[in-house]
């Protein structure tokens, strides 16, 4: 299963970091776009190139749970999870992007291969069959 990822964290390295432990999961075929702030996601992200993301809590320009808001904002998006990938680790910043946000799930960095793929594997599986269901007419009714 190839699943369009969009991985936004304004340090290159742990965009490279993330990209690379995705690999190493073997949950997916990963193709990765990039962005380096949640303003450069938001020009990035459609449902057309979009089946799952990742990001970084605190960015310039705009942060990650700003940009969570603006996504869940959007019609017909729901089916798409997001992840956050954050040094964050206080309750509030957790709960804030979980309850208030809208994020899917929240991984503290530094993480482990392990880790990542035991809390993203649900997520990932949902993606590969809600990309089943909407081949053809519905697909295009999202996009």
């Amino acid at each position: 299963m190839k699943l369009k990822t969009l991985v936004i964290d304004d340090s290159r390295i742990m965009r490279r970091m993330v990209m690379r432990s995705l690999n190493e999961t073997s949950l997916a075929e990963f193709e990765f776009s990039e962005a380096e702030d949640g303003r450069d996601g938001l020009e990035k992200f459609s449902t057309k190139n979009t089946d799952i993301v990742f990001v970084d809590i605190n960015m310039p320009n705009m942060n990650g749970i700003e940009f969570v808001r603006k996504v869940r904002a959007m019609r017909k998006i729901e089916h798409i999870p997001i992840i956050m990938i954050t040094s964050e680790k206080s309750l509030g910043k957790i709960e804030d992007a979980l309850d208030g946000a809208g994020a899917n799930a929240y991984i503290c960095k530094p993480f482990k291969v392990d880790e990542l793929k035991k809390k993203i594997s649900k997520l990932v599986s949902k993606c590969g069959a809600t990309s089943k269901k909407s081949s053809g007419f519905f697909s295009k009714m999202l996009e």
